[in-house]
């Protein structure tokens, strides 16, 4: 088997588990509608989440073009799949009942961790693209790297803030943005 598709099985085989992982969370919340209490902002963050998932999944076609894979690549894009299913667990621990079945206690308690990883996901996603070539760097244009610092500045300060409508609003910003940054690298004719 030739190298490339060794990497995207193990990468099939992560990014899987993450979308099985927020649906089957999901899923709980119709499966026991009273058992624990939904939260918008959570909600919001694993659809946020859902759609990253496809997103990185597409965004890695490129990964075919590099012509001789190294040990340290491939162990870094194992990590950089696995900073995805880490956010996924975070979203939707096996129980909430510390947390008296309540998803916003249980996503302040651990906001933290949630957005600590979330902002190493954003460096790591630079240093993904640089993979894949300078040239394929270069072609997104001063957008990219902007995006990536934005989005890390503002999940470094939603670590230091429980604020509800600072976390309403970045999430909310967040899904709208990258639904149109999707749609303006993949779904615009050049």
């Amino acid at each position: 088997m030739e190298t490339f598709g060794h990497v995207r099985m193990v990468i099939g085989f992560i990014l899987s588990l993450s979308i099985a992982h927020l649906l089957k969370g999901t899923a709980k919340f119709i499966q026991h509608p009273g058992r624990d209490k939904p939260y918008w902002i959570h909600l919001s963050w694993v659809l946020y989440l859902f759609i990253l998932l496809v997103h990185f999944w597409w965004w890695e076609i490129p990964l075919h073009n590099l012509q001789r894979w190294t040990f340290p690549e491939y162990i870094f894009v194992v990590f950089f799949i696995t900073t995805f299913f880490l956010l996924c667990a975070l979203l939707y621990p096996d129980d909430v009942k510390d947390y008296q079945g309540n998803y916003k206690d249980y996503f302040y308690s651990r906001h933290q961790w949630f957005f600590g990883v979330l902002a190493a996901l954003f460096v790591a996603d630079v240093i993904d693209t640089l993979l894949k070539g300078k040239q394929y760097f270069l072609h997104f244009g001063w957008e990219y790297p902007v995006r990536n610092f934005v989005h890390l500045a503002l999940c470094l300060i939603a670590m230091k803030t429980t604020n509800k409508t600072y976390h309403g609003a970045i999430v909310v910003l967040f899904i709208i943005y990258e639904l149109s940054y999707i749609m303006r690298l993949f779904l615009v004719a050049a």
